[in-house]
């Protein structure tokens, strides 16, 4: 009886677990387990693991596109969780494309960095608002939201807004980073092999 009752709890505790991590409208981009919907850039390809259910970035620079939809991502909330070692440096982007070498030129860098050496921290749009501190604390892991709805991006670390930008009317394309709001997908940054970076949990729930 004993052990029934075990099994039963242990259930009960799964079930609890898998509840709790749907949400309503959202849509799950990763399943854990696989590179399945995502593909790496060209070059390094091997900064890339699957540990624990996590994405695992550590090596040298190779982003991590989400292809899994022929949709383009305009409107819409993403949520990502996160975990960084100390002094690592990673992304997320939005409004991006694949691209198969470099730094993505297109679309918007939100910023994961806890202690890495460059002062722009978790949750700044990179080079466009920039936060010099942030409540993201490394070794930890915390829940990456950025919001784009019409002109304005809000990005929040674990419920707390970090960050509202609004794009200024008559904005242009920068060169020969857009940095310009518009539609595209998602992709993950490996930046350097110094550091690691977690990402898991990764939903999406469209607005428009």
């Amino acid at each position: 009886m004993k052990s029934m009752n075990a099994l039963l709890v242990a259930l009960l505790c799964s079930a609890g677990l898998a509840a709790a991590q749907t949400e309503a409208g959202f849509t799950r981009l990763f399943d854990g387990q696989s590179f399945a919907g995502w593909q790496t850039a060209t070059e390094n390809t091997n900064t890339w693991q699957i540990v624990d259910g996590a994405f695992v970035a550590h090596g040298a620079r190779c982003h991590l596109f989400y292809v899994g939809d022929e949709k383009p991502f305009k409107n819409f909330e993403l949520k990502v969780d996160v975990l960084t070692e100390p002094n690592s440096n990673g992304g997320i982007y939005f409004h991006t494309q694949y691209q198969p070498t470099s730094w993505p030129t297109t679309g918007f860098e939100c910023q994961v960095n806890v202690s890495h050496s460059d002062w722009k921290k978790t949750g700044s749009l990179y080079d466009v608002a920039n936060l010099g501190n942030t409540p993201a604390k490394d070794n930890e892991w915390w829940t990456q939201d950025i919001t784009v709805q019409g002109n304005k991006v809000t990005v929040k670390i674990n419920n707390i807004i970090v960050l509202e930008y609004t794009e200024p009317p008559g904005a242009q394309p920068g060169k020969p980073f857009t940095r310009k709001l518009a539609e595209g997908t998602f992709a993950l940054q490996g930046h350097d092999p110094k550091s690691v970076v977690r990402y898991k949990n990764i939903r999406v729930k469209r607005l428009d």
